[in-house]
């Protein structure tokens, strides 16, 4: 582990594995986690691919700014670029799940030409997800928990439910903890249990300018989703846990479209922390990926 001083104004926690003359990718965890998502897919492909795993700002041993505005998005995606000119990386690709997917294909849909190729771990298209949000009743309940998760009051009730308690609502629920050790369990609960950590954490979606409309609202879906977004030109690969009870497989209707080249890899039985529930699946399917040149 390294500590890495970015000129975006954070410090951030790296992991670095794989050999230094390999193809270059960082890789992107989600909520409410750390660079350990991706340990055990890391442990797969170090022979194969150089990987940076950063703890994004907010999260792990990272720097945890409190004010909501240092999660914007143009902020999170600096982020990502000065941690690659910091490790001296001229093209490299991205590997993003959850709200690290949400960075990576923003990245992506800007075009840098420092980006050679996108994979992705259920996190939808920004697009289709917020289109999915308006039209799609059943997404827009399971993403009901984002509206939870933007109120002030929040880290209050965590503080009162207690710390293991949100582990069992927030990530237990998800995903088959005999996959997690109780190092990974002890880390999650100590990084939460940091001064900030909730409120950075929360900051990501209280930041996010997806509407999630209630229920019973009648929304119109925003301007930016009507005019469209620019097509990804770089390789995209998207893995995907048709289990993700947050993230229904409507997310999965026209993403080959988003990009000129775009490949699908759903895995049965998985559910939406598929780097821990498949490492295995996930690593065969971005192995062969990244280590192209």
């Amino acid at each position: 582990m390294i500590r890495q001083p970015l000129p975006t104004g954070v410090i951030l926690n790296v992991a670095l594995a794989g050999p230094e003359d390999a193809p270059p990718a960082i890789f992107l965890h989600g909520f409410p986690e750390s660079h350990r998502t991706w340990l055990k897919v890391a442990e797969r492909l170090k022979d194969r691919v150089r990987m940076i795993i950063p703890d994004l700002r907010g999260f792990g041993q990272s720097d945890r700014p409190q004010d909501v505005a240092a999660y914007s998005t143009d902020t999170l995606v600096a982020d990502i670029f000065a941690l690659a000119e910091a490790r001296r990386l001229d093209r490299f690709a991205l590997v993003g799940h959850d709200w690290g997917g949400a960075v990576a294909w923003t990245a992506a849909i800007r075009g840098d030409p420092r980006l050679s190729r996108l994979a992705i771990v259920n996190s939808p298209h920004p697009a289709i997800f917020q289109r999915s949000l308006i039209e799609d009743l059943a997404q827009r309940e399971a993403s009901q928990y984002i509206n939870a998760f933007r109120d002030p009051q929040m880290e209050r009730r965590i503080a009162a439910m207690g710390f293991p308690a949100f582990f069992e609502k927030s990530f237990a629920r998800h995903v088959d903890t005999t996959k997690l050790t109780g190092e990974d369990r002890a880390q999650y609960l100590a990084d939460w249990r940091r001064p900030g950590a909730l409120t950075a954490m929360f900051n990501w979606y209280r930041a996010s300018q997806m509407v999630v409309p209630a229920m019973d609202e009648d929304a119109a879906l925003p301007a930016w989703v009507e005019r469209g977004v620019p097509r990804i030109k770089v390789p995209v690969r998207v893995v995907w846990g048709l289990e993700d009870k947050a993230l229904l497989p409507v997310q999965l209707q026209g993403i080959g479209e988003v990009g000129d080249d775009v490949e699908v890899y759903p895995l049965g039985g998985v559910g939406h922390f598929a780097p821990w529930e498949a490492p295995d699946a996930v690593a065969d399917a971005l192995g062969p990926f990244l280590e192209q040149r």
